[in-house]
């Protein structure tokens, strides 16, 4: 799948990339990367949980909002890791058309 090369989440991991060094006093990013996964973890952990109960609450806007913030962390998350958007995205393109449970019968066994 061919993906346009000048998408939001490009932008944006690119954004990431670069507060990666930055002061931790002037920049949430580079706050995130320098308490490490532990931190990014969590967050990421918050912000689902967040999302989890916007949709119990059923109102449209807190969902858009909540899950902006889920796709957001995990991005640093990612970027922690140079895990790009693309990398994902070509993920799901590969899923696209197959069964869910073909494509969950398929996975390795898990230990």
């Amino acid at each position: 799948m061919s993906l346009p090369a000048d998408t939001v989440l490009d932008r944006l991991a690119e954004v990431i990339r670069s507060r990666r060094d930055a002061d931790p006093e002037t920049s949430y990013v580079a706050r995130l990367f320098a308490r490490g996964d532990d931190a990014m973890l969590k967050k990421v952990g918050e912000e689902a949980t967040e999302f989890v109960l916007a949709v119990k609450g059923g109102a449209r806007t807190s969902m858009v909002y909540e899950a902006a913030d889920v796709w957001f962390h995990m991005l640093v998350a990612l970027g922690a890791h140079d895990v790009s958007p693309r990398e994902v995205l070509a993920e799901l393109a590969r899923r696209e058309g197959l069964s869910g449970l073909e494509e969950f019968a398929s996975r390795p066994a898990r230990p």
